[in-house]
């Protein structure tokens, strides 16, 4: 008897192994020729073999590959240890049915006197383990004789009847034979799709799957006893050409656990086909072929490509907001009349020196240029394009519910419910350690599981680490700050004018960039302190580990990220103090100053910079050149350690050598959360920076392609995983759009000047309009008033004495009764921010909730459609019930007529007469 046939009489409890996940990718129906840019690596079906694709029969394909090091090892002790074990049904079968293929056989007559324990330990463990994997159904062959120097492959298919009882088991929709038209619109929109269709045709992937579907089949959970109403038949998948399966492997101790104690050092499906249209830079205008991206890699990673897609989409229309919005501000340069206030070298305004001692006094017209770029970003046409930027995220959100729905339905997901997750490999042993220790107690208990009394120290360090990694971060920006302020001391003592002129532009550039390195190094360590602490913590589940995980990697790498950006947007200049009373940070150096336009182009300076930064080097040449590097050292390594024998080094390498050379798959983790940061930049301080959809949008394009490449050439194939939506990752978006509403808010209250022009035109302006607007937010201070030892060594560099200098605050003049106090226009202009604050956060959120309100998470024909479906599914299950009723109606019938003719018989013929019974009674049993 067969081993797979064997098992199939037995439960699943009774097995050492578990087969969870076979995914039957492709749809029934889908025809191979149709698709011109999935091209598989072997164009023959004898190349097959030749590749590695399949086994050494040449028909049975690979479905998976385990990797492992070998090395000769000591007979006698595995000889031991399998006659010590004789009495396990999985060890006998190995012992009578080795593994085919190269390698597989020890040589019993070989007499070796080292003995490597370690070595028989791993290679006892993959023996039991493979034969748990026979148990299971499925067929093994294994291969020691590759070009690379000690490592062997184990290769793994599933047959026909293990595929159909894992399917049944996972109840997973196949098609069925049943076809129904899908929903076509009418009328003025079906004239507006055929349009719209017309002018994206050039931009549209050229596979029949993209196409427009006007029917679609019947999809049922696979059942081996309703296989008949399915077009799954054995021949079509025995010629590759009707399905993919991607197969994870889970054993009673976990594969996992295998992989953690080097008893195999590599586990992966392999790489057979190449998307041309979808992972080539040349075809970055079009839209990304999403189903045959699903059918290749599966419906989690599809969903990231779809999501990464409708992300991109949805930055088109921001980016032209924000195009206008800049052009607008660059049209107004010369028509905004503080800025040419500040520019004219009439007005004489003389500014207080912006260090002590050595700082002299200096003239606001040399700050005309810092002034006339702070408008192209500050101007009313921001508080347009914030308002824009909240809906727009509210939009973007519900766009992408819609989307994720539709494709639920056209991958047969509408119905599909999450399988109970398995307990990890560290959990359970974690759980066996303290029921143990229970156990030497003398204490009986019930099944056990970890309390939060058994992770309470792992919490503690989490709770400790984090408040430790975000008070690093905020160290790191206030040393920054230090390096500011020293800087631009020292920047000042320069002679020439020029040097003095460029002291804010030198030293903002230069901090940002120390920024910019920072942020990139931390945020490579804070991925791999998150991951250890999660590790600790040891989470029951996977689900439950990547949960956890990417809660803690975000919140680290966004403070890590923003917490630059938080200081120049809401805390530089606001505790400065004034001249004569100006504070310091230990005693020594003054508090950092905003420009006289306001803080908001060194805001958007550094928002542009650690973006762009951001993404051309950690997006970008990390994702290519991180894994090339990788891929070519494990290439060295291997040369290194490879035979020198001639024959060994001229044969060509399988299709599971060359994957075995690629990069792990390490998960979706680190594209979602460089996205997420992204969106990041994108809407939370998007009112100083109109441009950042502009240029998320250019790196997106190149984005998409450049993961794609990734995927396909870079790092081993995924194991296919199940999954509706994209998990954690949506909630995270969510909050951040509400976050980018009260940012937005406070931006533009409190670090744009658009709420101090609001008060002074309506309130201050004699003539309605804003000249005299830069005199009113200036302050005057009488020099004789400086602090011994803080005046200007050269108080006469202007050419003339100085009496009186200016500073941009609300203060009483030094004529006043109360001199230097904080005026009556601060509380006005701090009531107007407040007010602006609260009216903008509630309209935006009242209207973001709007949209989401008026837009459905359904689309209205994808309800009907989902409805139509169980319609028809009814119809098509009473029609074979009265099928099977009437075929038994038949029966009956021909089983009447049998048993008359008999009754017709002579009593003579008695014998016969029984006969006769017995064999109607046989045809009966028959059919």
């Amino acid at each position: 008897m067969r081993v797979n046939e064997k098992y199939s009489s037995l439960p699943d409890e009774e097995k050492g192994i578990h087969i969870i996940n076979i995914r039957a990718i492709e749809d029934i129906g889908y025809i191979q020729h149709e698709s011109t840019l999935l091209n598989s690596l072997c164009q023959d079906p004898d190349a097959n073999c030749k590749y590695g694709l399949c086994f050494r029969d040449g028909k049975r394909k690979v479905d998976y590959i385990l990797v492992y090091h070998y090395k000769k090892s000591s007979v006698s002790r595995t000889l031991t240890r399998r006659i010590h074990h004789n009495d396990s049904s999985a060890r006998s079968i190995k012992q009578d049915h080795p593994l085919p293929g190269k390698g597989g056989h020890l040589d019993m007559g070989e007499n070796e006197p080292h003995m490597d324990y370690h070595e028989d330990d791993k290679r006892f463990r993959r023996e039991e383990y493979e034969g748990n994997l026979m148990e299971a159904g499925l067929e093994l062959e294994r291969d020691e004789d590759t070009k690379i120097h000690g490592i062997g492959f184990v290769k793994i298919h599933a047959p026909w009847n293990v595929l159909c009882r894992e399917a049944e088991f996972l109840k997973l929709k196949m098609p069925t034979k049943k076809v129904y038209q899908i929903n076509q619109p009418h009328g003025l929109l079906k004239k507006i799709n055929s349009v719209l269709q017309k002018i994206t045709e050039p931009i549209q992937p050229k596979v029949a799957e993209h196409k427009p579907q006007t029917v679609k089949r019947l999809s049922y959970p696979f059942s081996r006893e309703k296989q008949h109403l399915t077009t799954c038949t054995k021949a079509k998948y025995s010629m590759g050409k009707k399905f993919y399966f991607g197969l994870r492997l889970v054993s009673f101790l976990g594969i996992t656990s295998l992989l953690a104690n080097g008893v195999y050092s590599a586990a992966y499906p392999l790489h057979d086909l190449l998307c041309e249209e979808w992972a080539s830079y040349g075809v970055f205008y079009k839209y990304q072929p999403i189903d045959l991206v699903r059918k290749y890699f599966g419906e989690k990673i599809g969903l990231y490509f779809a999501w990464l897609g409708v992300y991109t989409q949805m930055l088109i229309p921001a980016s032209i907001v924000g195009v206008i919005v800049f052009l607008y501000g660059c049209a107004t340069v010369d028509e905004n009349i503080p800025s040419m206030e500040m520019c004219d070298q009439r007005n004489n305004i003389i500014m207080c020196p912006l260090c002590d001692k050595t700082c002299s006094y200096w003239k606001m017209s040399s700050a005309c240029a810092t002034a006339r770029a702070s408008h192209l970003f500050d101007n009313p046409a921001t508080v347009f394009f914030s308002v824009f930027m909240a809906l727009w995220a509210a939009t973007f959100m519900e766009h992408w519910k819609r989307k994720q729905m539709r494709l639920n339905y056209r991958w047969d997901l509408t119905g599909f419910e999450e399988e109970e997750a398995h307990p990890r490999a560290e959990y359970e042993a974690k759980v066996l350690e303290k029921s143990l220790r229970k156990e030497y107690r003398h204490k009986k208990t019930d099944k056990e599981k970890l309390t939060w009394k058994d992770r309470f120290p792992a919490y503690f360090t989490n709770f400790v680490g984090i408040i430790f990694m975000i008070g690093l971060t905020f160290a790191i920006v206030f040393g920054v700050i230090i390096y500011r302020i020293s800087t631009a001391a020292a920047l000042a003592i320069s002679s020439t004018p020029s040097g003095r002129s460029s002291v804010r532009v030198t030293v903002t550039a230069t901090a940002v960039i120390i920024n910019l390195v920072v942020i990139i190094i931390l945020d490579e360590v804070y991925g791999c302190i998150a991951r250890w602490l999660t590790q600790i913590e040891v989470p029951k589940t996977d689900k439950s580990f990547e949960e956890r995980l990417i809660f803690k990697a975000f919140l680290l790498k966004f403070v890590n990220a923003y917490t630059p950006i938080f200081y120049v947007a809401f805390f530089k200049g606001r505790f400065v103090g004034r001249p004569g009373d100006y504070v310091y940070i230990f005693r020594s150096f003054r508090m950092e100053e905003c420009a006289p336009g306001g803080c908001l182009m060194e805001l958007c300076i550094q928002l542009s910079i650690i973006m762009l930064g951001k993404q051309l080097i950690q997006n970008n040449l990390f994702e290519i050149g991180i894994p090339k590097m990788k891929k070519l050292i494990r290439y060295l390594k291997l040369k290194r350690q490879r035979s020198l024998d001639h024959e060994e080094h001229m044969k060509k390498k399988q299709r599971y050598e060359v994957d075995y050379n690629l990069e792990p798959f390490a998960g979706l983790t680190p594209e979602y959360m460089e996205m997420i940061i992204q969106f990041g930049f994108v809407t939370l301080f998007v009112a100083s920076f109109p441009l950042a959809p502009l240029f998320a949008l250019l790196n997106n394009i190149i984005e998409i392609r450049l993961d794609a490449k990734k995927f396909v050439t870079e790092l081993r194939r995924p194991v296919a995983v199940r999954a509706k939506d994209i998990g954690i990752w949506y909630n995270i978006l969510r909050g951040v759009g509400k976050l980018a509403v009260i940012i937005n808010a406070f931006v533009i209250s409190f670090t744009s000047d658009f709420i101090p022009r609001l008060v002074y035109l309506y309130m201050y302006s004699e003539n309605g309009t804003m000249h005299g607007f830069v005199n009113h937010t200036l302050s005057s201070f009488n020099v004789s008033d400086f602090q011994e030892g803080t005046a200007p060594n050269d108080p006469m560099e202007l050419g003339y004495e100085v009496q009186i200098c200016r500073y941009k605050d609300y203060r009483e003049p030094p004529w006043s009764e109360n001199k230097y106090d904080i005026s009556k226009d601060f509380w006005a202009v701090l009531a107007a921010r407040l007010a602006f604050v609260i009216v903008f956060q509630n309209l935006v959120m009242f209207m973001s909730d709007f949209v989401d309100w008026i837009i459905p998470d359904i689309p209205k024909d994808i309800s009907q459609q989902i409805h139509k479906e169980k319609v028809l599914m009814v119809e098509v299950f009473m029609k074979e019930e009265q099928g099977k009723l009437q075929m038994l109606e038949t029966w009956k019938d021909k089983d009447m007529k049998k048993g008359e003719n008999c009754n017709n018989h002579s009593p003579k013929l008695s014998r016969s007469h029984s006969g006769s019974v017995s064999s109607c009674h046989s045809y009966h049993i028959d059919v």
